[in-house]
């Protein structure tokens, strides 16, 4: 089936007592059972619900994956997934990560033994570099947050591979429309589902893809053990937006195409990173390795006073955290995302304090441009 009737179609029947098209919200805590030692499949919520079971075989679905498993936040998915390593391992995660990201690897799992090493992900030579004895995994996000880096994932998962390392991609920023981790070797993806998946900024959660099994029996025992689970309710919330999701992200990206050639040419930003640009460095692999661009951009306006001009001037565009949104979300990443990067970790690859970064939304473009262009008038 194609991308679209997989979003609408995958994981979902309909309900067999009423003929009810869209999956219901199974609000139970648990199920009786038919006799002793005989169920319908269901014993308790934590560890099954038929709301959530839909939405993880249609994510499946959708990255081309083997088993979905959706939990209670893109962090929880992110803290599930680094329960294939332990104590001693290494992790080679890409440099300038989400904040939150940052923030779990280096002030909580680092005091349970685990070690990182960051690197240019997009240099498979500093990859190769990092690579030690007691490497276990290769952690990507590609495009980075928020300064918009790729990784060739194709080649990463060679390396992967070849140095017998767990692959992992976080593709929230593209989504399963404009990009497949799996389909070009990686072993697993994680999404906050918050983002574009559910893309009305009325819920919170995440999701692991795998395509192993030993990977998903883990996986799948770590989030009932744990029980960080995607509630029935917001499991519902993300099967209704992932319906929408390719209309959406083809506005997304038709939008952010127009608002990034706007960025480019205005007199008053220093460098747009956009990997829909013909300047981008990595517009190639873009291009090669993506259907499309998404609307994710990050902007320079030289530093924070001038950004904080700019963003108390917008009154369209809404001054907050998250992306992925019908609406169009703008942030100033060093003092609100990625606030638990030190300053100078930052300021060390380039990420200033005047980097501004929006999610642009599927309003009329000329709306967005319009509230840009009072937001520059600021400065």
């Amino acid at each position: 089936m194609g991308f679209a009737t997989d979003a609408i179609h995958a994981g979902q029947e309909p309900d067999p007592s009423t003929g009810a098209i869209m999956t219901p919200i199974y609000q139970t805590s648990t199920y009786v059972l038919e006799a002793l030692g005989k169920s319908k499949g269901f014993d308790y919520a934590r560890t099954i619900n038929p709301t959530r079971l839909a939405l993880e075989k249609n994510l499946a679905a959708l990255e081309g994956g083997s088993r979905g498993f959706c939990f209670a936040s893109g962090m929880a998915a992110i803290s599930a997934v680094m329960t294939l390593v332990g104590k001693g391992d290494h992790v080679v995660v890409s440099n300038m990560t989400y904040g939150g990201t940052f923030r779990l690897f280096e002030q909580v799992l680092k005091g349970y033994g685990l070690e990182f090493t960051y690197v240019d992900t997009s240099d498979l030579a500093a990859v190769v570099k990092a690579v030690q004895p007691h490497t276990r995994m290769l952690y990507v996000e590609t495009p980075t947050n928020p300064l918009m880096g790729l990784t060739d994932l194709a080649a990463a998962a060679a390396l992967a591979k070849k140095h017998s390392l767990i692959s992992v991609v976080d593709n929230t920023f593209m989504s399963p429309y404009f990009q497949k981790p799996l389909a070009l070797g990686i072993d697993l993806v994680v999404h906050s589902t918050t983002k574009f998946l559910n893309g009305h900024s009325d819920s919170v959660g995440g999701c692991v893809i795998t395509t192993r099994e030993e990977h998903a029996e883990r996986i799948g025992f770590v989030q009932n053990a744990v029980g960080a689970i995607l509630s029935p309710f917001d499991s519902w919330l993300v099967l209704r937006g992932v319906k929408t999701l390719h209309l959406r992200m083809d506005c997304h990206d038709a939008n952010g195409r127009k608002v990034a050639e706007f960025l480019s040419s205005h007199p008053k930003v220093k460098r747009v990173l956009y990997p829909g640009l013909p300047s981008h460095p990595q517009h190639a692999l873009a291009v090669r390795q993506c259907s499309g661009f998404g609307g994710m951009i990050s902007f320079d306006v030289g530093d924070y006073d001038r950004a904080k001009r700019f963003l108390d001037r917008l009154e369209l565009c809404a001054l907050a955290e998250s992306l992925g949104g019908v609406e169009t979300l703008i942030c100033h990443p060093a003092s609100m995302t990625h606030a638990s990067i030190p300053k100078e970790e930052r300021e060390r690859q380039g990420f200033t304090d005047g980097v501004i970064r929006i999610s642009v939304g599927v309003e009329d473009v000329e709306d967005i441009l319009g509230d840009l262009k009072k937001g520059f008038q600021a400065i």
